[in-house]
């Protein structure tokens, strides 16, 4: 099913600035009406919609991204006083681009730097407080500011220490992110090993994305942690091996991805379809 020319595509593509970005990066929440689309927003709707680094628009994105990382260009975003924003600048680049390619070497140096972090901070095969923070100021010669430095778990994290963490640390690290108590920040706000109490729903479709970005942990091992998903997926199919997350998952980001969600069939269609690519992956 190609996604990649319907209007929802042509709208953001349209919108792309001629060097790669959309202005303005960091922002998960969809725009208020009227406000422009960011950069963030755009590659993950570009992504729902099947776009991959094979694609020009992402291709002229990345190379955005690594100018930015080489100090070549700036992020055009103001960034509160909370956050240290050289590392979380260089972590939100490097996240992007790794969850497009694992073939640019600044990304995967940011990478490497967190995976030193998370190595040590579960070295005795449970997560240790003081070895992270430890660790931290060693890697980036300052302590860590902000609840998203502090606390390690959010989207670009998790999608930067995807497959290159130790074989004896990434299992512990992988069932720590599980069993976080508020989830991934800027992904799903609850602990991920309960699903949802209510399948056709707005939570449903948040908890999702978190099982997505966990998918892409290629061991063995961590994928088995996952294999509860099957389970609450089958037990929640609707006739014709089909499922319908609801009206109430239409967020403008995961949903929807045909034109139109008019017709009950198209919106059973594209929750189907995503569905099983997750299912692909599992």
């Amino acid at each position: 099913m190609d996604y990649k020319n319907g209007k929802w595509a042509e709208e953001i593509l349209n919108a792309q600035l001629k060097d790669g970005s959309w202005g303005y990066f960091h922002c998960f929440a969809m725009p208020l009406k009227n406000k422009p689309i960011t950069t963030g927003q755009a590659l993950r709707r570009l992504a729902i919609l099947g776009f991959s680094i094979n694609d020009l628009p992402i291709k002229k994105a990345v190379h955005y991204m690594n100018t930015c990382l080489s100090g070549k260009n700036n992020v055009p975003d103001r960034f509160d006083k909370v956050h240290d924003s050289s590392v979380f600048n260089e972590m939100m680049l490097a996240g992007w681009i790794k969850y497009f390619t694992e073939e640019n070497k600044l990304a995967n140096n940011v990478a490497k730097k967190w995976s030193e972090i998370i190595n040590y901070a579960f070295y005795d095969n449970k997560y240790d407080h003081d070895f992270y923070i430890k660790k931290y100021c060693e890697i980036f010669n300052t302590k860590p500011k902000g609840p998203r430095l502090i606390d390690f778990l959010t989207f670009y994290q998790v999608i930067l220490l995807a497959n290159i963490l130790d074989k004896n640390v990434e299992l512990n690290y992988f069932k720590y992110v599980l069993n976080h108590n508020v989830g991934i920040y800027y992904i799903y706000g609850n602990e991920i090993n309960k699903t949802p109490k209510i399948f056709n729903s707005k939570e449903t479709n948040s908890y999702l994305n978190a099982i997505e970005l966990l998918a892409k942990y290629d061991n063995h091992e961590c994928k088995n942690q996952l294999q509860f998903i099957k389970k609450w997926l089958k037990a929640n199919m609707i006739k014709n091996n089909e499922w319908d997350i609801g009206n109430k998952s239409k967020d403008g980001i995961n949903f929807p991805l045909s034109d139109s969600w008019r017709l009950e069939k198209d919106r059973i269609k594209d929750c189907t379809y995503r569905i099983n690519k997750l299912l692909e992956r599992l």
